[in-house]
């Protein structure tokens, strides 16, 4: 009989004991290294625009493929380990992004750029289901700590991607992307002792008995579904908004205030840090209140700072916009993980299924934010945006899992 292997004997209240922080620390450094890899493709298209004479359609067919692999892949991937568990397709999938590294340095025609381009994507879509299951089954029950840890490390790495990119490929040329096999490998060595791990922690839950399967009741099929469709809304609104942010925020603080590209970028760069630390202070203030009161407080809660923001002066964009950082970014910890205990027993395949979900929102955000930044204008774009955490109201549809844990 196949067994699954995902929260079988989890604890249901969290246990400090039990926390495996050496391997959250490996799983989000691995991320870090992982979504800095991933964030060089787009970093590398002026590169690639000018080195193969391509046209804007093929540098967004290189776009489509590399998102169709990361994004679409990751439900199947995550589908398939729940069923078949595989401590180590996490080097193996750092291996086909170290394949598609090289290959992106060294190719000569745009076809093998695609073959690269979905190579890289094929590895992120490896990675995150099961670094994702590892991360809950090393919280030791503590499930909104472990993935805020855990994604704060993606946040860190694709911020460090465009800068990496401008300070060594930009000067050196493409060539030098191969410098980055290095980070691959070195998340190769770092996935094969969490694989270790994953292997020995499966070994030893199956020699368990079998504790209480599911920490929450089932739901009924319809409830399940209108939670599922509430939180892809949810998702939407925030993957959405950020895509406004970090794709175009540059632009707006130069168009509306006049500020140099270097002013325009220390800007980014502040949002960015306020979303690490929002990712990061999410995960744990679910754990001690309910993840439902999180994700109210994170998508609502930020509507009156997005409907300000398109009105504010320099000074208080700044501030704003922080503001706005911290808040919005806390929701996908408190997310991932109510959809994880809104269907036990599927970790992978809801992890891959909202990973996916995100990074194709932001993809698609951004495309369609920027077409209607070319017909409306920038300010336009933010004052239509301001508008989205307003579906944060749909959250009051979404059942109580939990009750909200309390201070000893």
């Amino acid at each position: 009989m196949q067994t699954r292997t995902d929260e079988l004997a989890l604890p249901a209240a969290p246990s400090r004991d039990g926390t495996a922080f050496s391997v959250l620390g490996a799983i989000s450094f691995s991320h870090l290294l992982n979504d800095m890899i991933q964030s060089l493709i787009l970093a590398l298209y002026p590169l690639l625009k000018s080195g193969f004479a391509l046209s804007f359609a093929q540098v967004g067919l290189i776009t489509l493929t590399y998102q169709l692999t990361a994004s679409l892949l990751q439900p199947l991937v995550g589908l398939y380990s729940d069923r078949r568990p595989m401590p180590y397709s996490l080097p193996v999938g750092m291996g086909f992004t170290l394949t598609g590294l090289l290959l992106l340095a060294t190719v000569s025609t745009f076809p093998m750029l695609l073959v690269a381009a979905a190579l890289i994507g094929s590895g992120s879509s490896v990675f995150h289901p099961e670094s994702s299951r590892v991360a809950r089954l090393a919280s030791g029950g503590r499930h909104g700590l472990a993935q805020s840890v855990f994604q704060v490390g993606g946040n860190v790495g694709s911020s460090l991607g465009p800068l990496l990119a401008a300070w060594i490929v930009v000067p050196r040329g493409r060539g030098s992307v191969a410098w980055f096999a290095l980070a691959a490998l070195l998340a190769i060595v770092v996935l094969v002792q969490v694989g270790g791990w994953y292997r020995n922690h499966l070994a030893e839950r199956a020699r368990r008995p079998r504790a209480a399967e599911h920490a929450h009741p089932r739901l009924p099929r319809r409830t399940i579904a209108l939670s599922l469709a509430v939180l892809f809304a949810l998702v939407f609104s925030k993957y959405f908004y950020l895509a406004s942010i970090s794709s175009y925020f540059t632009f707006y603080l130069i168009h509306k205030f006049g500020l140099s590209v270097q002013a325009a970028q220390l800007h980014l760069f502040v949002f960015l840090a306020a979303v690490a630390a929002g990712t990061l202070i999410g995960g744990p203030v679910g754990d001690r209140i309910g993840r439902k009161y999180v994700i109210w407080g994170s998508i609502l809660g930020v509507a009156p700072f997005t409907l300000a923001l398109p009105y504010a002066g320099l000074a208080m964009t700044g501030v704003l916009t922080v503001i706005i950082g911290v808040i919005l970014s806390s929701a996908f910890s408190a997310i991932l993980v109510y959809a994880q205990e809104l269907i036990p027993g599927r970790v992978g395949a809801i992890s891959g299924l909202f990973f996916g979900l995100a990074f194709g929102m932001g993809g698609i955000g951004a495309a369609v934010l920027g077409r209607l930044a070319d017909h409306q204008g920038i300010e336009f774009v933010y004052r239509l945006c301001a508008f989205l955490p307003l579906l944060g109201i749909l959250t009051v549809f979404l059942p109580n899992l939990e009750r909200p844990r309390r201070a000893a």
